[in-house]
């Protein structure tokens, strides 16, 4: 099975996702959240800067879990129904759904 090429959109969405992620570990060890999302600490900072753009859903649900996200809040930022500013500052506030 031949993958298609991801379109900008769907880039451009794991570029938003990522920042996200980023903002919410706010300085905690990326090592120390990585295992405890059950992933390596590089595809965390693969995640984080957009190199990996589509993380499975596994991946995502477990980031959430290790950094205390609502999955469907990052949901939304993947869909760009919440702007970046205004959910990195939801999300970094710990505000609660």
């Amino acid at each position: 099975m031949v993958r298609l090429p991801l379109t900008p959109d769907q880039v451009s969405s794991g570029a938003r996702v990522g920042k996200v992620l980023r903002d919410a570990r706010a300085g905690r060890d990326a090592a120390e959240i990585a295992r405890a999302a059950g992933i390596s600490p590089e595809t965390l900072r693969k995640i984080e800067s957009g190199r990996l753009p589509t993380p499975a859903f596994g991946t995502v649900v477990g980031l959430c879990d290790a950094l205390d996200l609502p999955v469907h809040e990052v949901a939304e930022v993947w869909r760009g129904a919440s702007s970046l500013r205004s959910a990195s500052a939801t999300l970094s506030a710990g505000a609660a759904p």
